[in-house]
């Protein structure tokens, strides 16, 4: 009988149990079917339309706060092909609204078929006014989105400033923080500072009906996130002195670069040919790209910071610098010229002047002769004990320069320039050479190779007299007390400081008094400079030249490159110098010399045949 109960007891519970829990889902059901509308809501996620909201891309000032890169408005067409509909829409009627062609329209529906689900761009770079008669015709699975693009109210700076352009599959890959439709820069400014310029994307939540019409907001905006514009740049360029470089160099291949000494700021950098950076933007950027690519003068080519040029003439400083360090020089020491410097059946050739000199002099008039009598002292110092390390130890010197490496400016791309080492040599000359072998090194030619950027680094260094800051075009950043500390660094050269004042001295007099740059004068300024004629094996020579101004607490370091130019004080010393007048006076008061630049003629058969 107690075993029947204890049966019985235990069915009841169960029963109970049973019930209860019956209860309780029943109750469930009906509290989730009568009273909470979440589910209900959540299954509308099936028209739900989540669209990227892109921010202002952050824009670029010049050092005077003039506009350099500014944003205007446009959208993006995209599409879910699975929101279409079996019953299509009317492609001609769309085609004509948007401007685009029949063609393009059905390549891209036919890509997003591939991933139905998925928002693909359809067209891009659509302005306000087509938005607008667009959303009229209520096309079904199609919807815009607001991005803004560049605008380059200078129209100068193509190469410095840089472009931005959609990723691409294979940048995807190396950088999956972005996905399809983003757009990212891709060289100069725009590159270097792109977390800076790029800003956050936000997301809005739509609810769209059956026909593809949009009902509003996804629970009033809860779970929309708004776009972060991307912070503004004050970049180190003067505008109205980059415009003066682009027209002064327009015709020419080469570059010229300006730097502030007591900053590292650059006040401009051209690279030549260049181009309208509004011309990469907007429907016609790839057929703009393509004709640039196909330019063998090569004008997305920054030549400011990647080309290798062979210094010539102005790499003479550095030679003097280094032998007055080393104590193979001092400033009062005479060298024989007789066109040219000899030994034994080895000859360099030299201008016609007076002779012997001493070191002001021979900076003064570029002599060549003077400073292979140096390079060669500096080579064949006894402390050294041969060739080979004497060679190592004038390396190590002229890389305190900043040639033959990086400056580690906030240029991605920039180039290292070369400077040989020993090593080069002995596998040339199977061991055999000496410093009369690699001569030519004297006055800037055999394998030397610098970017102008390094060159005009040089005239800074001269200028401050042994020291330089990293060279840089970003002044500022919006939301930032400052830039990367490395910007803010002195970097010294090998050579002290009282070491500098001769060659200074010599460069003024090269302006002043008697030497190759007295074209470069200008009255009240106290130019200093320095000329420069590079052999070029594919036509007419290069002419470089380099100077700073004013001699003490010095405003501008310039260089400029002139492929084919000729001698230095042809073409690149008139384009400086005008440069440096403008600058420092704000006027050019030699409308003849302007003239004479703009109609210089240069013939390049190497780029043109």
């Amino acid at each position: 009988m107690s075993g029947s109960y204890a049966g019985y007891i235990r069915m009841r519970v169960l029963q109970c149990v049973v019930i209860v829990v019956f209860l309780l889902l029943a109750g469930r059901v009906a509290w989730l079917q009568l009273f909470d509308a979440r589910y209900e809501e959540m299954a509308k996620a099936n028209v739900l339309r989540h669209v990227v909201q892109y921010p202002p891309r952050g824009e670029v000032l010049d050092r005077n706060g003039e506009y350099l890169v500014q944003s205007r408005e446009c959208y993006d067409l995209m599409v879910i092909y699975s929101e279409i509909g079996k019953r299509g829409f009317d492609t001609a009627r769309m085609c004509e609204v948007l401007g685009i062609s029949r063609k393009r329209l059905e390549r891209e529906l036919a890509n997003a078929r591939m991933r139905p689900r998925a928002p693909r761009v359809v067209a891009n770079y659509i302005s306000k006014e087509d938005k607008l008669r667009f959303d009229e015709c209520n096309f079904r699975g199609f919807y815009t989105v607001y991005r803004t693009v560049r605008r380059y109210p200078n129209h100068v700076g193509g190469n410095l400033l840089g472009f931005v352009s959609e990723v691409t599959p294979n940048y995807l890959k190396h950088h999956p923080d972005y996905q399809a439709g983003d757009y990212v820069g891709l060289s100069g400014v725009e590159s270097a500072y792109e977390s800076a310029l790029k800003g956050r994307k936000g997301v809005m939540i739509q609810e769209v009906d059956t026909h593809g019409a949009i009902k509003g907001s996804y629970m009033d905006g809860y779970y929309d996130s708004l776009p972060e514009p991307g912070h503004y740049l004050v970049s180190t360029i003067d505008s109205r002195l980059q415009l003066l470089g682009e027209e002064l160099m327009d015709g020419k291949v080469g570059a010229a670069v300006a730097i502030e000494p007591s900053t590292g700021e650059i006040l401009m950098m051209v690279s030549s040919p260049t181009y309208d950076p509004d011309e990469l933007v907007g429907r016609e950027r790839g057929n703009n790209y393509m004709k640039m690519l196909r330019n063998k003068r090569g004008p997305l080519f920054n030549r400011a910071v990647k080309a290798k040029y062979p210094p010539g003439s102005t790499f003479k400083l550095v030679q003097g610098l280094i032998g007055l360090q080393e104590g193979v020089l001092r400033p009062s020491d005479l060298h024989a010229c007789y066109m040219g410097y000899q030994a034994g059946r080895m000859k360099m050739a030299c201008h016609a002047h007076a002779s012997p000199i001493d070191l002001r002099f021979a900076v003064a008039t570029s002599c060549n002769a003077y400073f292979c009598y140096v390079f060669r002292d500096i080579l064949d110092n006894p402390k050294y004990g041969g060739v080979r390390e004497g060679f190592n130890a004038w390396k190590e010197y002229v890389e305190s320069f900043g040639f033959g490496r990086k400056l580690g400016s906030d240029f991605l791309d920039e180039g290292s320039g070369y400077i040989p080492d020993a090593d080069y040599y002995e596998r040339r000359y199977r061991g055999t050479w000496n410093s009369l072998t690699v001569l030519s090194l004297s006055i800037g030619q055999g394998e030397l190779g610098c970017t102008p950027l390094q060159l005009a680094n040089l005239a800074a260094i001269v200028a401050n007299r042994g020291y330089y800051y990293i060279p840089h075009i970003v002044k500022r950043i919006e939301g930032r007390d400052s830039l990367d500390a490395r910007f803010y660094e002195r970097h010294y050269t090998m050579v002290e400081p009282k070491h500098f004042e001769p060659i200074v001295e010599g460069m003024w007099r090269g302006v002043h008094v008697d030497g190759t740059s007295t074209s470069a004068y200008l009255e009240g300024l106290d130019v200093c400079g320095k000329t420069g004629t590079a052999q070029n094996p594919h036509g007419k020579d290069h002419s470089t030249f380099l100077s700073f101004a004013p001699k003490d607490n010095p405003r501008i370091a310039i260089s400029v490159y002139v492929e084919n130019g000729g001698f230095g004080a042809s073409a690149a010393l008139p384009i400086a110098s005008l440069l440096e007048e403008f600058y420092l006076t704000d006027t050019i008061r030699r409308p003849e010399l302007l003239d004479y630049v703009k109609n210089m003629e240069i013939h390049y058969p190497f780029y043109d045949r």
